[in-house]
């Protein structure tokens, strides 16, 4: 029993470090998205970011590294979440379906000159889709995070990473990854003498 799930784990580790590396094959691209998440910044906009499920927690954990901090003790940044606030999600899918629930919070916080980063693993979930069509309107530089096809997301938005794997787990794996890369790229660009905190 204990052989059978140790060969399970490497297993997983193993497909989960491939992706990974495969991932890396993007570093032109994350780096382009790097440098828009830093000017966005630096022009003293905000990020908004949202997904649903897991991504949700995607979306929640990099809005907080910039608010809160990834490794250094820094001035917090702007970035929301629009998965967070649960009166906000209930009563606009109640009041407007739920597809709606990214889109109206996107068009009551965002202004120009802002950036939404949509995280769905199929590139097709509904409620993304309409808020990055809401940000495409309003103007915002949209990245997307998704699998490896991208789904409908990468044609719709300025920037998709594709994370080269048909596994939920496995994207997800790498979105965080490369979540957190971004993370510490916008800190050392944007306060590199602040002191790192652990």
């Amino acid at each position: 029993m204990k052989k059978n799930l140790e060969q399970k784990i490497k297993s997983q580790l193993n497909d989960s470090s491939k992706t990974i590396a495969a991932t890396a094959k993007q570093a032109a691209l994350l780096a382009e998205a790097g440098a828009a998440l830093i000017d966005c910044y630096r022009r003293g906009n905000k990020i908004m970011t949202f997904g649903n499920g897991g991504s949700a927690c995607d979306a929640q954990n990099f809005a907080d590294e910039l608010v809160g901090r990834f490794e250094r003790n820094r001035p917090p940044l702007p970035a929301i979440s629009l998965t967070v606030n649960s009166s906000d999600l209930t009563s606009i899918a109640n009041d407007f379906g739920y597809e709606q629930v990214f889109s109206r919070q996107l068009e009551a916080h965002a202004k120009p000159g802002d950036m939404a980063v949509a995280i769905s693993t199929s590139g097709n979930s509904k409620n993304v889709l309409a808020a990055v069509e809401s940000a495409k309107r309003m103007g915002l530089y949209t990245i997307g995070l998704s699998g490896e096809s991208g789904g409908k997301l990468k044609g719709i938005v300025d920037l998709c990473v594709c994370v080269p794997s048909k596994t939920v787990a496995r994207i997800q794996e790498a979105h965080i990854t490369v979540i957190q890369i971004w993370c510490g790229l916008i800190e050392d660009a944007m306060f590199p003498n602040a002191p790192k905190a652990h």
